[in-house]
């Protein structure tokens, strides 16, 4: 009987034993369960949070060093989450403006083309508030693309942007102008002109006059055209722009038959910058219209000699 109970008892024991260690290694797999999970925990809304702050505080500051802070918190979120929504719209704000500070093309369109990927992924599931400035930045991105390209390829979606922002609501000073002058990439005069009115409204400058100028030129409006050239002569200081004016006068002119007025705006640039092709080729085309060919030859000769791929001219010369 002792053998058979000792027997059981070593058994028991050896169960006992078996139990002992299922219960620890359960008891250590839960303990690093629970330890992996409140360290997530801790880290989703105690530093995300923190960084997600540092966002918002960051980017109130204004400065390209707070918009570089944005940028490298909101990449470190995007890293750990791609589709953290706060991080994306962060990042396409952050990146379009240290696109503005960028002196090196090259580099700038790289940080727009990060800006729109952000800012377009941001839209997808975005909070309704939250749609309207995404909408709004995404505009400028595209707007800032073009104007540092030189084409006008996205135009269209400035506008498209812009229009949708606003009609949710949004409002920005500088929304009229661009709206303006995307409308004239575009070739929309009317809608062009409406929208640079209403930003003559916000805050006038000579640009904001000649560029309405041409628009209105462009809708053979030139009465109107050469009252806003008028404003450009009596209140800018840019000598560019000032003879800008004065050509697109000479335009005007030619184009009412004026000529001796057109040739006198002509000289006028001439007088101050021999070297202004466009100026030689407006005098070309004065003696074309008066009839004297070997004149206008040897303006537009001029103008090529200056600019060797002058369209005007060039069409002129063939």
């Amino acid at each position: 009987m002792k053998g058979r109970y000792g027997l059981e008892l070593y058994y028991h024991k050896k169960r006992l034993a078996v139990f002992g260690i299922i219960a620890l290694i359960s008891g250590l797999f839960l303990i690093t369960f629970l330890s992996f999970f409140l360290v997530k925990l801790f880290r989703d809304k105690v530093l995300n949070s923190d960084s997600v702050s540092s966002l918002y505080s960051n980017w109130d500051l204004h400065t390209q060093e707070g918009y570089k802070n944005v940028y490298n918190t909101s990449l470190e979120l995007l890293e750990e989450k791609p589709y953290h929504n706060a991080a994306l719209a962060f990042h396409g704000f952050s990146s379009f403006m240290l696109a503005e500070y960028e002196t090196d093309n090259q580099k700038a369109q790289a940080l727009l083309d990060e800006a729109i990927f952000s800012l377009r992924t941001a839209m997808r599931n975005c909070r309704e508030k939250s749609l309207p400035q995404i909408e709004y930045m995404l505009g400028r991105s595209y707007f800032y693309k073009d104007k540092i390209s030189n084409y006008h390829y996205y135009s269209d979606l400035v506008v498209k942007y812009l229009k949708d922002a606003q009609e949710r609501g949004y409002v920005s000073d500088d929304i009229p102008l661009l709206l303006g002058l995307s409308y004239a990439s575009l070739g929309e005069t009317d809608n062009s002109i409406a929208a640079f009115t209403q930003a003559l409204l916000v805050r006038e400058s000579d640009t904001l006059l000649f560029d309405i100028a041409k628009q209105y030129c462009k809708n053979e409006q030139d009465s109107v055209a050469k009252q806003y050239l008028v404003r450009v002569l009596e209140t800018s200081s840019n000598e560019e722009l000032l003879n800008s004016s004065h050509l697109l006068l000479g335009q005007i002119y030619i184009n009412e038959g004026n000529y001796d007025d057109a040739e006198a705006e002509y000289n006028y640039i001439l007088q101050k910058d021999e070297n202004n092709a466009d100026a030689h080729y407006g005098l070309g085309l004065i003696y074309e219209s008066k009839g004297d060919s070997i004149k206008a030859r040897a303006e537009w000769r001029k103008c090529l000699k200056i600019q060797f791929n002058h369209p005007g001219a060039l069409k002129k010369m063939s």
